[in-house]
């Protein structure tokens, strides 16, 4: 019996209301150090729409035109225009991560990769925990370790979950963004939570650099998320 996990999970809604759960709709702005390095516009109030079952995830706009909007589908990427058409494509979208000119700069479809998994990721937390194709194992009380499966798109396969042991709500998220550099060791600290219709859900984040203990560094602030808006779909 995993006691972090199903206290996360209660915490966070419960099983009942995350089993129906279908998708997550939710209004986002970002930005941080990490924008400024991949030359990207920051996102002010972006929109996105996620399956709760599976990494399929859309944000409008992705980029500097706000009529296009890019999407995520388990390990492809495409830009769609306002008439829902597609107009540009990437499969296997990790495999171009992270050398060449990606160490300079980024395009949509590339911030449509990451955005995109990397919300799909954070957002569905409560589901991610039930998720059968995901190891979870307790390292101690409020600590758990996962190991995500090939299928699943997201930072590194091995990652770190620090709830609080009263409230069982995430505190900390420790991970390597890959996808950026195998030395980006990012700490991922939960600043607020908020309530939606009965589901908590993290309302404001900041990623900094991990120090060699595990502690989160001051600074530099690498991105920055605020969740304004948060509706769960069943």
């Amino acid at each position: 019996m995993n006691q972090t996990l199903d206290k996360a999970v209660e915490a966070y809604g419960g099983r009942e209301k995350w089993a129906k759960a279908k998708s997550i709709e939710a209004e986002i702005s970002a930005n941080g150090l990490a924008f400024i390095l991949k030359r990207r516009p920051p996102f002010n109030r972006a929109r996105f729409v996620m399956d709760v079952s599976r990494p399929y995830s859309r944000i409008k706009p992705i980029g500097e035109k706000p009529e296009i909007t890019g999407v995520l589908d388990g390990s492809d990427v495409y830009l769609e225009n306002a008439n829902s058409e597609t107009i540009q494509e990437r499969k296997d979208a990790r495999q171009y991560f992270p050398g060449g000119r990606r160490f300079f700069y980024w395009d949509d479809l590339d911030m449509a990769y990451f955005a995109n998994y990397a919300t799909w990721n954070y957002l569905t937390l409560p589901a991610l925990l039930m998720r059968p194709d995901i190891i979870w194992k307790e390292l101690e009380t409020g600590l758990l370790e996962a190991v995500f499966p090939d299928n699943i798109p997201t930072h590194c396969r091995v990652q770190r979950f620090r709830f609080d042991r009263g409230t069982g709500l995430l505190v900390q998220h420790d991970y390597t963004a890959e996808v950026i550099s195998s030395l980006a060791k990012a700490a991922h600290v939960v600043l607020d939570h908020s309530e939606s219709e009965g589901f908590q859900y993290t309302s404001h984040r900041r990623v900094t650099p991990r120090s060699f203990t595990g502690k989160p560094l001051p600074l530099p602030t690498l991105i920055e998320i605020i969740v304004h808006d948060f509706h769960v779909n069943d």
